[in-house]
């Protein structure tokens, strides 16, 4: 059985780059990541760092997505 090659992570909305750029660097100083990432080389940002800063930024993003339902578009309220 062959295999169909699929390219990973690919960009589905080009202008939401810069975005998740920004909000990266946000979370990043919020949760007072070594500032050397500011340089935006993150070689020497330790993976739980960079893992602890993904996690927040998805929990973030989830959050928002949640008061948006609830209170922007009429969404189930409890």
């Amino acid at each position: 059985m062959a295999r169909r090659s699929r390219k990973k992570n690919s960009i589905i909305v080009p202008e939401a780059t810069e975005a998740m750029n920004t909000f990266k660097y946000e979370m990043a100083a919020e949760l007072g990541i070594n500032p050397e990432y500011e340089s935006g080389y993150w070689g020497n940002i330790s993976s739980r760092e960079c893992g602890a800063v993904g996690g927040h930024m998805v929990r973030r993003m989830i959050a928002e997505a949640e008061h948006s339902l609830n209170h922007n578009e009429g969404g189930f309220k409890q």
